[in-house]
């Protein structure tokens, strides 16, 4: 391994999650370290990760305060106003004290090219554009509209791909984007895909008390906000208990986010919260007791432009541990999934309720999609395949000694944290 001093460095600027709590930056960040660069990570603080500073697996985090997150046009300008005075603020102490040859922004939002683009100017840095999120799509999901903060949007996406050396894309539809929306070169777009890492996915006892008496679980895990649609699943869970009379069926919510709150709420008021548990964020061992003990898992994302785009990290995980899955048919959670889903009609939480009772009364059925998703997780969507592709897009623009590269077994080790 090269000497600290003398490692490519680079900083990484992400401000939707907490890190290492932003699965798909956590696993960036750990492959590059593993590979032989010096890591360095700016992140909003947030719930189990509320230190300033600190260094996991040999990746140093600042942290900086967040705003709760944006319910409106205003709120975004504060919102991001606000986390781009943090991340500049740090990437100059960070630049001060450790340094840093390329910053590596991960969105949303896409306002991280002004402190890109300041370093390029001023001192030459490189710039790597890691699309996380498309948002002006993201922002016409939650507000339903296409309005001035919709074209700013718009805007700063093609400056973000303007001020680029490199755009890393999850998926072809991404890339699709960077090159005829963003106007970036084909050959310096790279799709690096958010698969589970294989080391955290263990199967481990199912905790049989997590289905509180009944004889089935349906399990979630992901963000819980505006545009993941849990107000559909929650309307599948009366029409199931309330209307078809399932009242073996318990659905387990894990994950945190803006509407959390006002997700138990809607279950109180529509009754059916005795057969729905939100524990909120959980520890590793609860995440997987819950995927090893769950008949059927889920994903209620509304068909929008938004989704249909995007690759979710819980299909993927849903699929590693080999559970048959029931979502909305978007294109791209299609793609990952194929044959390990059924799929609903568009937002209708009437078929969303029947695909999932279809799966609950067809073990067979369950068993040959569970083993399916598994497979494919594993042999050709998992982390472990991925990882080559970062760092092939790295080595364009700061390639590292041969000599010092690692084994690739050793370059995406580090466990996933909390969900």
């Amino acid at each position: 391994m090269q000497d600290v001093s003398s490692r490519p460095r680079v900083l990484i600027i992400v401000e939707n999650l907490p890190v290492p709590f932003d699965r798909r930056t956590w696993a960036e960040a750990t492959t590059l370290q593993k590979a032989g660069y010096a890591v360095t990570v700016i992140s909003p603080k947030g719930a189990g990760a509320q230190e300033t500073h600190v260094e996991l697996e040999g990746v140093r985090i600042y942290r900086h305060p967040q705003l709760i997150e944006a319910r409106g046009g205003f709120g975004f300008v504060l919102e991001y106003a606000s986390a781009l005075f943090y991340q500049f603020a740090l990437a100059c102490w960070v630049f001060c004290r450790h340094g840093f040859d390329a910053i590596h922004a991960c969105n949303p939002p896409d306002t991280i090219f002004l402190i890109g683009g300041f370093f390029k100017l001023i001192f030459g840095k490189k710039f790597v554009f890691d699309h996380h999120d498309i948002n002006p799509e993201l922002y016409e999901a939650k507000f339903g509209r296409k309005d001035f903060v919709h074209g700013i949007l718009c805007g700063l996406e093609r400056l973000s791909f303007r001020a680029a050396d490199i755009s890393i894309a999850p998926n072809l539809s991404y890339r699709r984007i960077a090159i005829e929306r963003g106007g970036m070169p084909s050959e310096r777009v790279f799709v690096v895909r958010s698969g589970p890492r294989l080391e955290w996915l263990a199967d481990v006892p199912p905790a049989e008390h997590l289905r509180r008496g009944r004889r089935f679980l349906v399990g979630y895990i992901g963000v819980i906000g505006d545009q993941e649609g849990l107000d559909l699943l929650i309307e599948a869970v009366r029409r199931m208990v309330q209307e078809r009379g399932r009242t073996d069926v318990q659905f387990r919510i894990i994950g945190d986010g803006p509407a959390l709150k006002s997700m138990i709420e809607l279950a109180k008021h529509l009754g059916v919260s005795d057969y729905m548990s939100f524990p909120g964020r959980v520890p590793d061992r609860d995440v997987l007791e819950t995927l090893c003990t769950a008949d059927v898992c889920v994903n209620p994302d509304r068909v929008n432009e938004m989704n249909d785009k995007s690759t979710m990290n819980k299909i993927m995980e849903y699929m590693a541990m080999g559970r048959p899955i029931v979502q909305f048919d978007v294109a791209e959670g299609r793609y990952s999934a194929l044959d390990a889903s059924l799929y609903a009609k568009p937002n209708d939480p009437v078929d969303f309720a029947d695909k999932i009772l279809a799966l609950l009364d067809d073990p067979d059925r369950r068993q040959v999609m569970g083993e399916f998703g598994r497979v494919r997780a594993r042999t050709v969507l998992s982390w472990e395949q991925e990882a080559p592709r970062l760092l092939k897009a790295y080595a364009t623009i700061l390639p590292l000694d041969p000599l010092a590269i690692p084994p690739i077994e050793q370059w995406s080790t580090a466990g996933r944290k909390d969900a």
